[in-house]
Parts: C-alpha cells; structure tokens; sequence
C-alpha cells in the first residue's frame, strides 16, 4: 500500500516509522546485530543478539557476563541431565544424555602401598588381576597371603600372570614352557619390548608372563607334639562360629582359612571341646598372638592375630568356652580372627564344617 492510498501525510508518515521501527526489531531478533559490533549500548547481549536470550530447541545461554571474560562455571552431570559442550558462553547439549569412556587397559607395572583393611583378595578385583598374580609377584606372599602388613609396598601387573626375572641361560621358550605359555604370549606382550623376529633377553631382566601360572607353595607351620592327658575334652566333630563379625576372607587353595573381621577385644570362643596345645603370645610366623586346640579326633582348630589369650597350654576347654579376644597381631591388616579347621594336618574349609 503507498502513500497516495492515505488520506494524509500524517498517517503516511507514522506507516514509514512504525515500518521502520518492525525492521529494527526483526533485524535485532534474527541476530544480524551482534552484541559486539554494537558497542557500549549493548554491553551484555549474547553474540548472536537478542534471539539468543531465548535460545532454540537445543540451546540455552549462561547468564550475560557483566565484562569481557566468561566466567567459570560448574555444572552438575544429574541436574543438567547429562554433558554439555561450552562454546564460548553457550552450552550445547549433545544429543546422547550419556558419554561412555571405555576402559583402557593399563601399560605399566605399578607399586601399591597397604592400607587398613586390605586383602589380596580385595586388592585383586580394586586391579583386575587374579589374587595368584599379586602373590607371584611378590615373593614374601606366596606361601602365606595373611603376610600383608600396613604401609608396605606391593608390586601389582596390569595383566593376570607371572612377573619373572630373567635367569642366566633362559630363553624365551624356556620361560614359557615353565609357566605354561606360548612364546608368543611373551613376545607380543607390549610392556616386554621384545623384537617379534628375535627376541633376546639380559640376565636380570624383569619380564611379564601374560597368563602364566606358578606351583603353589603350601604354608608349614611346625606345632610341637604334645601328648594329650587321658582326662581332656574331646570334640564332638561338630564345630560352632568363634566369634561374631563378618568374613572378610574365604577359604581357597592360598587362603586355606576364613577370616572373620571384628572390632578388637570381642570375644573368641572355642569352636568345639578340646585340648590347648599352643598358646603363644609371639610373632608365630606372622599369626600373631595364636591358640591351636587340639580337640582328640583328628581335627585341631587355630585361632590368630589375637589381642589377648586367656588360656594356658595343657588346659582343656568346653565348646564355646572363652579362650581370647579378636585382634590385629601379627601380619595383619585390622582387626579380625584368622580361624583354621585341620583335620590329620589337612586343611578343611571351615564354611562348610561350622554349624552342621
């Protein structure tokens, strides 16, 4: 419609103003105006104008910055609904509302320092190796797992096998007939360095047996024989819980014990009649303070890492009897009972004796 259509130049003149009045506000919210082209007036606008205050579908801005610099900003992953890309002072949401990382596997043999409440077997799932992997590659655990002790350091693999240390005369083939391997498996392990066409190794050099596998080596202790009087206790072959607590530890073929964990000082009972054969406030290798009942029919129970030991050797005690205390002597890492079931000097899984 013209002018010449009007009645007067008036209305023709308030048309053209509120004309250009529409394309100043359509210019504005298409965003042709950035805030930083538009000088000081406009201090606070977003970059693509007015329109992105309202944003889109997709989009949303974080408050107008009061000066140059975006700030900071922490975003909560379970308020927001999952990540958020940041482009200058807008966050983009992805389309996916989670960003799954895959797993990686690790590159390097690392140490690990013991902490309270360890065990080889928590420590082995915390790494995901087998439980066998941390006894090999440390020496003072092979024969006894209960060895970990606070604030040593442990060698741990990033892979399930044998950490070996090269002998004079050894070849690659002879290393993996021993642990029951391929060569194979040795040479292409990464973390060898091993040239695939002719691998050579130094005398002394440590390498990663991936899947290797070593002998196990049995736990000896040695009891002195003690004659057992006419008038002791004898058990009755079924076996009570020496005390309250959680099993922190089962029983397998490097832990032939449960451990019981427990706060120190609570009470330890004798899990059936018999006769005290041992009780040593000693180191007794790494039991700590230990009671070994003989109960006359072939079984012997142990009780270890006791606080306290309140009977003598050569004293007969009734099923459920008090003979100590839960405690942390010895090579341990808190406070729990170390109980053992042998039967003629074999090793009986308790879990499946106590309480029948």
């Amino acid at each position: 419609m013209g002018c010449s259509a009007l009645s007067s130049k008036h209305l023709c003149g308030q048309a053209i103003a509120a004309l250009a009045a529409a394309i100043v506000v359509m210019i504005l919210f298409l965003g042709v105006i950035p805030a930083h082209a538009s000088g000081k007036g406009n201090v606070g606008l977003p970059p693509q104008g007015i329109l992105g205050i309202f944003g889109n579908g997709n989009e949303c801005t974080v408050p107008p910055f009061s000066s140059g610099s975006p700030q900071s900003l922490e975003l909560s992953w379970e308020d927001h609904g999952g990540p958020t890309i940041v482009s200058g002072n807008v966050l983009q949401r992805q389309a996916s509302p989670i960003t799954i990382i895959p797993d990686r596997p690790r590159l390097r043999v690392i140490t690990y320092t013991v902490k309270p409440g360890d065990n080889v077997f928590a420590l082995a799932d915390k790494f995901g190796i087998s439980v066998y992997t941390i006894l090999w590659a440390n020496e003072k655990l092979q024969g006894n797992p209960d060895l970990l002790r606070v604030g040593e350091t442990l060698t741990i693999l990033p892979v399930s096998g044998v950490y070996h240390t090269v002998k004079k005369g050894e070849t690659v083939e002879s290393i993996a007939k021993k642990y029951k391997v391929s060569p194979e498996a040795i040479v292409s392990f990464e973390l060898n360095h091993l040239d695939k066409d002719h691998p050579t190794l130094k005398v002394g050099q440590k390498v990663i047996v991936p899947g290797g596998k070593k002998p196990p080596r049995p736990q000896i202790v040695h009891i002195p024989y003690v004659k057992i009087p006419k008038g002791a206790r004898r058990g009755t072959g079924r076996f009570i819980w020496p005390t309250n607590g959680v099993i922190t530890q089962r029983f397998w073929s490097g832990h032939k014990a449960i451990d019981i964990g427990a706060p120190v000082g609570t009470p330890v009972v004798a899990s059936d009649s018999g006769y005290v054969v041992f009780a040593s406030n000693g180191w007794n290798w790494g039991y700590g303070k230990l009671i070994i009942v003989d109960h006359g029919n072939g079984y012997r129970t142990y009780y270890a890492h006791l606080s306290s030991i309140l009977v003598r050797k050569g004293e007969s005690v009734g099923k459920g009897q008090r003979i100590g205390s839960v405690g942390t002597t010895g090579h341990s890492t808190g406070p729990h009972l170390h109980f053992e079931i042998r039967y003629h000097n074999i090793h009986k899984n308790p879990l499946l004796l106590l309480g029948r």
